[in-house]
């Protein structure tokens, strides 16, 4: 699948989950490729039909597009709770566990998640996948230390790699922190890996979001498609 087509399969996705914001909402807004392309579809929304709605962004990135719409945008402290979370993801499975981070975002989104009554992913077909793992495994963790925590994952087989910029620095996250992508091919035991993550002296938090999202829209060639979680109350 060349550029071209996935970024029009990741926009039907996005137009598609455009529709779930409704006036009033509070509504998270997510990091990425995909979430660009959602947030140009309810700018428009919002600049032809009236829409208003609050937004919570997980990244500097989508604030700064949002606002360019005139879509308010709000600090996630300031709001009592969040009607839907749209994000992307960077895999997701049958089991409806997937792996976020690729845009070093994964803190922010996770939290902004945990405070959503609903959660909903816009992928690409390319994205869903049988076992999570062949996408590398992002993982914030602080800078002091970190040549410790990349070497006590080295030393359990994780396969690290430090994220770095085009000029070879690490690259930094929003609260200024590193990403150690874990390159493990893939996942057979997501569950137990975040737990060992979590309590990883170092780590602030990984990728793994596991069994959390309530719907999965997908851009399909044939149109967008929906994959309900039925471990989730609809």
């Amino acid at each position: 699948m060349d550029k071209a087509q996935q970024d029009a399969l990741k926009k039907a996705a996005g137009i598609e989950a455009a529709k779930l914001i409704e006036n009033g909402m509070i509504a998270g807004l997510g990091t990425g490729s995909t979430v660009r392309f959602l947030v140009d579809e309810l700018g428009r929304r919002v600049q032809e039909e009236g829409l208003q709605f609050t937004g919570v962004t997980t990244s500097r990135r989508t604030q700064e597009q949002a606002e360019g719409y005139g879509i308010k945008i709000v600090d996630i402290d300031d709001v009592d709770h969040i009607d839907v979370c749209i994000d992307g993801a960077d895999e997701v499975d049958a089991n409806f566990n997937g792996i976020k981070g690729g845009g070093a975002a994964l803190l922010w989104e996770k939290i902004v998640a945990v405070n959503s009554d609903k959660i909903v992913w816009i992928v690409d077909q390319s994205k869903v996948v049988d076992v999570i793992g062949k996408f590398p495994l992002p993982v914030e963790v602080i800078p002091f230390g970190a040549a410790h925590v990349i070497e006590r994952f080295e030393k359990r087989g994780y396969k690290p790699v430090l994220r770095l910029d085009a000029e070879g620095k690490p690259v930094r996250t929003d609260e200024n922190n590193y990403v150690v992508d874990l390159h493990l091919e893939r996942i057979d035991n997501p569950q137990e890996l975040a737990l060992d993550l979590i309590t990883t002296v170092g780590v602030v938090e990984h990728g793994l979001f596991l069994n959390m999202v309530d719907e999965v829209i997908v851009g399909d060639p044939d149109g967008p498609r929906k994959m309900f979680n039925p471990n989730k109350q609809h």
